[in-house]
C-alpha cells in the first residue's frame, strides 16, 4: 500500500515541477520558446495520465471530508486524527462511567431486592447463578 502512495507522490511532485517550469516559460514567452512550451504541455498531459493511473490503484481509499476542511483551513490534517482519537477517548470514558454506574446499580438493586423479596431473589440467583456483581 505504501508503495502505491509513494508512486503517486512521485508523480505529483514531477507534475508540480513541470507546471512550475511551464509557468516560467509562459510568463516570459518568446516565439523561440514555442517548442519548449509544446514539450512541457506534452509532459503535463502525460503527467496527468500517470496520476490517473495511480488514482485507479487507490480507488478503495476513502478520506473523510473533514480532513479536506482541515487542509482548506490551513491546519495540519494529522490534527484530525488526533482530535478524533481524543473524542473517542472522551466518549469511551463516558460510556465506561455509565457501565460502572449501571453495574453498581444492579448490585445495589439485587441486594435491596434480596432484603425485600428473599425467596424470589433466591430463585433468581438459582436461575441466573451467583453472578451478582460485587
Amino acid at each position: 500500500m505504501a508503495e502505491r502512495f509513494d508512486n503517486l507522490e512521485e508523480h505529483l511532485e514531477k507534475f508540480i515541477e513541470n507546471i512550475r517550469q511551464l509557468g516560467i516559460i509562459v510568463s516570459d514567452f518568446q516565439p523561440s520558446s514555442q517548442t519548449g512550451l509544446n514539450q512541457k504541455l506534452n509532459y503535463m498531459i502525460s503527467g496527468l495520465q500517470d496520476i490517473e493511473k495511480c488514482r485507479q490503484q487507490l480507488h478503495e481509499i476513502n478520506v473523510p471530508l473533514e480532513v479536506f476542511e482541515y487542509i482548506d483551513q490551513g491546519r495540519n490534517p494529522q490534527l484530525y486524527t488526533k482530535e478524533c482519537l481524543e473524542r473517542a477517548l472522551a466518549r469511551n470514558e463516558q460510556v465506561k462511567g455509565k457501565i460502572d454506574t449501571m453495574t453498581k446499580f444492579k448490585s445495589l438493586l439485587i441486594s435491596e431486592l434480596g432484603k425485600v423479596f428473599p425467596e424470589e431473589m433466591s430463585q433468581y440467583k438459582a436461575i441466573h447463578g451467583e453472578d451478582a456483581p460485587s
